[in-house]
This record gives C-alpha cells, sequence and structure tokens, in this order.
C-alpha cells in the first residue's frame, strides 16, 4: 500500500503574519496547504506492515507557497517564506 491511503488529502488556505524583508511592512498573507488527515480505519486490503504503518501515521499538513508579493504598493517585490515551517503535525481532536 502507499502513503496516500492512509490519508485524506485537502487544500487549505491558512494566514500568517509575514515581514517584507525589502521594505520592512508587517501584514496578514494567505499561505496554500495541503492538509493530509489519517483515516479513520485502514484499507481492507492491508497486511501486517500496513497496520503497523498506519498505527505510526500522523495527519499533518505541507505548505504548497514558497513565495508571495509584497502588499505594499510601493514594494511589490516577491520573497521567500522563511519564518513558517514547511511541514507541521496535526494535533489529533
Amino acid at each position: 500500500m502507499e502513503e496516500r491511503d492512509f490519508f485524506d488529502e485537502k487544500a487549505e488556505q491558512r494566514n500568517h503574519q509575514l515581514t517584507c524583508p525589502h521594505c520592512g511592512k508587517a501584514d496578514e498573507y494567505q499561505l496554500g496547504w495541503l492538509v493530509r488527515r489519517k483515516k479513520n480505519g485502514l484499507p481492507r486490503h492491508a497486511d501486517e506492515r500496513d497496520r503497523a504503518r498506519f498505527a505510526k501515521a500522523q495527519s499533518y499538513m505541507v505548505r504548497k507557497d514558497d513565495m508571495v508579493a509584497c502588499k505594499n504598493i510601493r514594494c511589490r517585490k516577491r520573497f521567500d517564506v522563511a519564518g513558517v515551517q514547511s511541514v507541521a503535525f496535526l494535533q489529533s481532536a
């Protein structure tokens, strides 16, 4: 089995406070994330090795956007999103 069989994928937008390194203006930017939530049950055709992998699997999200454009009208330069993690694990509810 592949890892994709253990998760439900969904694209989400989340807000983050970022500061432009060119002009120094802080603003709120929307970043795209790919959210993978662990399924409730294991697929039927799983073997013992897959059961062990599924037990260790956690819900997580991966950042899709690496660059954003400054919202300051005078600047408008693109900059790297360095202050936000690229992978984050989600707490199980």
